[in-house]
């Protein structure tokens, strides 16, 4: 969990356009935006102080102290029924995720878009990441480095067996 911190959702970028952000005044009640400690877009909680990754809302466990994060009114049409920061739409425009699985190195979206260009614009790899032409459909352009020098090939062109100095 994190702490209620400023937010400020994009204006402008890949994810917005018409029809896929709500305006406040369409929220549901009490539905507010906040940054999770590990940086992440995220629900806060009634009692303003905790934040849970938005993938933690409507999952069927009440991880907020009053279970707004699974109120009737929140889940019963997903992701209609979402507030737009807790959505990120995939490249087949019927597709879609959790706002904080986006650029998260895994390939979410079955098609890479939650995590490559022109669709979503992501940081490079960070720390723990290697970059390569990855031959794993759970991983896009980017492998833990946790997988180099493993002896099993998860880059087309095996920099992760010569050239990545691991974990």
């Amino acid at each position: 969990q994190g702490t209620c911190a400023e937010f400020s959702a994009p204006t402008q970028g890949p994810e917005t356009g018409a029809g896929s952000r709500r305006h406040e005044q369409d929220l549901p009640p009490g539905a507010q935006p906040c940054v999770t400690q590990m940086n992440r877009t995220g629900f806060l909680c009634h009692d303003r102080r905790s934040c849970i990754p938005a993938s933690r809302v409507c999952d069927g466990i009440h991880t907020c102290a009053h279970g707004e994060d699974e109120e009737e009114a929140l889940c019963r049409d997903m992701p209609q029924s979402f507030p737009g920061f807790l959505v990120a739409h995939c490249g087949d425009p019927t597709s879609w995720i959790y706002s904080d699985q986006k650029c998260d190195g895994i390939n979410n979206c079955g098609d890479c878009s939650d995590e490559l260009s022109p669709v979503t614009v992501c940081p490079p790899c960070g720390p723990g990441w290697w970059r390569c032409p990855s031959t794993v459909f759970k991983y896009c352009s980017c492998i833990p480095r946790s997988l180099c020098r493993d002896h099993v090939q998860h880059c087309s062109d095996w920099s992760d067996e010569y050239s990545c100095p691991g974990p």
